[in-house]
């Protein structure tokens, strides 16, 4: 038997942990905990998340009814009834407005890949979905092309949506996302942001698999992918006007692992030495002539 006070507790704590992060004004946000096959806890409308209490949570069923609670259920229920339906495995889904991360669903710029360990292993890509008002099962259905790929998505010019096997698992995701938003926009302003090899970051999808997380970029189907270019999502970007301006995808260059390049990255790959030499000595020639 669950014990649905002590979750409602739990439910609580996140939802200050999210206001205090500033993750969500006044009464942005939502948090829900499935309790069983055709029931869900759901955090009120109107309601500022810092501030909630056990009894302000209400229990909804799998179309939206609500079925107990003094307070309304929040307006968006049905986004995360979706990823219910769509995903037998989650437990909890958290909906807030990150700052950095939404900053990206604004932009509807692409979370480049391939920089920091702990986003390559915990989260992986990152879509942005379509924007469609929020509320409705229009909006619901924005992430039914995203969500057997990934536990975190952009919402276009809305916020994030994450979930997991827990409600501070499903918050994670959200923070080590916008954690990563912000780096990336710090990094920008000092003028660089360093990408890591195709080896070292293979390494990372390796541990992934071993530890038991998923990543498509692990499977058959995309075996073949550029695991460092959003290859996982790119087909979505024309319709969710997603288009790289600020971070460009990563160069290609591969690790050698020779002994020349003793391991490091290949400064020529994709440049056709020939011509470089036949300039290089052409160069040379004109300097002796003169």
């Amino acid at each position: 038997m669950e014990n649905l006070h002590k979750i409602k507790q739990d439910m609580c704590d996140i939802g200050r942990r999210i206001y205090n992060r500033q993750f969500a004004a006044a009464n942005d946000g939502n948090i829900t905990v499935r309790v069983s096959e055709n029931e869900v806890l759901c955090t009120p409308t109107l309601h500022c998340k810092g501030f909630l209490k056990p009894d302000d949570i209400s229990l909804v069923d799998m179309t939206g009814k609500q079925l107990s609670g003094r307070k309304k259920r929040s307006s968006e229920a049905l986004l995360h009834l979706e990823i219910y339906k769509q995903r037998e495995d989650i437990r909890s889904v958290v909906h807030c407005h990150p700052p950095h991360a939404t900053a990206f669903a604004i932009a509807r710029e692409p979370i480049p890949q391939c920089i920091l360990p702990e986003v390559e292993v915990f989260l992986g890509d990152v879509p942005i979905t379509k924007y469609e008002t929020p509320g409705g099962q229009a909006f619901a259905d924005t992430i039914i092309p995203y969500v057997n790929k990934t536990n975190v998505m952009i919402l276009a010019n809305h916020g994030t949506v994450s979930y997991g096997e827990s409600v501070e698992q499903a918050y994670w995701w959200t923070e080590i996302l916008d954690s990563y938003c912000r780096m990336l926009m710090l990094a920008k302003q000092l003028g660089n942001v360093s990408f890591l090899d195709e080896q070292k970051s293979r390494e990372l999808l390796d541990l992934k698999d071993k530890w038991g997380y998923k990543d498509p970029r692990n499977t058959e189907d995309y075996k073949d992918c550029d695991i460092c270019a959003n290859d996982i999502f790119r087909d979505s970007w024309a319709d969710t006007g997603v288009e790289r301006r600020a971070f460009p995808a990563p160069p290609p260059i591969k690790s050698t692992g020779d002994a020349a390049s003793n391991g490091k990255p290949n400064a020529l790959a994709g440049v056709d030495e020939a011509a470089l030499v036949k300039a290089i000595t052409d160069e040379v020639l004109r300097q002796m002539g003169k």
